[in-house]
């Protein structure tokens, strides 16, 4: 057995040290995480001011296919973790030759390419919107009129809404085509929606999973905007379709890590709505940071597990919780002016738990931090979150 192979099998202990390809918020958290647990830390990121190579205990600032920066990041790590889904999957496969890499590159692959995702959810007996892929002049012309009003995604690097366009006829279908550089695309049918919901699981290399209570989801200009958990007014039976089918496409994919798959409930004319999957995320995602604050094992920690070879715990939501996204336009004024937010207002209010990403400029859409709102119930929650966002001039949740 290779000492790759049989550190894949192996237990890590505290001292050992984790390494992660990207150097964002979710790598910021992850490092937390590890380093609370006793672990020292590599980050590979270009950015020599990436939130998370500010705190790690190594910053490696190459590019992600860095030949050089993968030997280093290799020659530092036991094992090796992924914080943003568009990190190369060559360069994971190139990690994976000789550290245990989790997730492994072929999973990271499918949450990469829409289209292969889509196939997957299909294959995996889960259901999707109606959707046709377009790479040609053919294949546009071929779509049938059944899929319109639909929006088109590009396959590959899109996320926070990026790479999509609303379409409702065939000429705007044609002329969306054209603005996203006639590349490689996906028309989804555009579904009367309820809600979207989001399920985190964590699956270990023996195949064992637990999962963080499923989460419902609000989102703004294609960006998230505000995450309640437990989820309300959705079935129990819903919420229980969309962890087996979470459940079930973790272990299809032989995953090893944390995936997070996002649903809508769609309205098909039922009391309850019908399931339908959109994406994955082969990561921790931005719906799961309450579980830092509400749960007793965020799902920071089970990446750490995961990719360390840890007994997995369920995770137990202790309070119930409402997460709201702060984005760099709350730094502007009106005029574009630059303003600092209110922090020593929000954090009068009972509950308020703030989380600052470290990044040196704010931008407008960019991701400077979230704050989690935890209470004895969820209206108390939903309450204290509304008056946090009047402090900081959001939308009320």
């Amino acid at each position: 057995m290779s000492s790759a192979a049989h550190a894949a099998t192996s237990y890590l202990p505290p001292g050992s040290t984790l390494g992660v390809m990207g150097g964002g918020q979710l790598g910021r958290m992850f490092v937390h995480a590890a380093q609370q647990l006793g672990y020292f830390t590599a980050v590979l990121d270009e950015d020599p001011a990436s939130p998370a190579g500010l705190v790690s205990h190594y910053h490696i600032a190459t590019p992600y296919l860095d030949e050089q920066g993968l030997a280093q990041l290799m020659q530092r790590s036991a094992a090796i973790t992924t914080e943003f889904e568009n990190v190369p999957a060559a360069a994971l496969r190139t990690l994976g030759a000789q550290r245990p890499v989790a997730p492994a590159a072929d999973a990271v692959a499918v949450c990469q390419d829409r289209a292969a995702e889509k196939n997957h959810f299909r294959q995996s007996g889960v259901p999707t919107a109606p959707f046709a892929s377009i790479g040609n002049e053919a294949e546009l012309a071929a779509i049938g009129d059944d899929l319109l009003p639909g929006i088109l995604k590009t396959a590959q690097l899109g996320y926070d809404g990026k790479g999509q366009r609303s379409v409702a006829t065939r000429a705007e279908l044609a002329e969306a085509w054209q603005s996203l550089g006639r590349s490689r695309c996906l028309l989804e049918k555009r579904l009367a929606l309820r809600c979207e919901l989001s399920v985190i699981v964590a699956r270990a290399r023996n195949g064992e999973m637990v999962e963080l209570p499923v989460q419902q989801n609000r989102h703004h200009d294609g960006i998230l905007a505000v995450t309640i958990a437990p989820v309300v007014d959705v079935a129990p039976a819903l919420a229980a379709q969309a962890v087996a089918a979470a459940r079930e496409l973790a272990s299809s994919l032989n995953y090893v890590g944390v995936l997070c798959v996002e649903f809508f409930v769609v309205d098909d004319g039922s009391a309850d709505g019908a399931l339908v999957a959109n994406e994955m995320a082969p990561r921790p995602h931005n719906s799961g940071h309450y579980s830092v604050d509400a749960c007793d094992v965020s799902q920071f920690e089970l990446q750490v597990r995961t990719l360390v070879g840890a007994p997995l715990t369920a995770p137990r939501q202790h309070s119930p919780a409402v997460m709201l996204n702060l984005l760099g336009d709350l730094w502007f004024a009106a005029d574009d002016s630059e303003r600092p937010p209110r922090w020593d207002a929000l954090l009068a209010l009972p509950g308020v738990h703030l989380h600052l990403y470290g990044k040196l400029a704010p931008r407008r859409g960019r991701k400077m931090g979230h704050l989690t709102v935890t209470a004895a119930d969820s209206a108390s929650a939903l309450a204290v979150a509304r008056q946090a966002a009047a402090v900081l001039g959001l939308p009320t949740p």
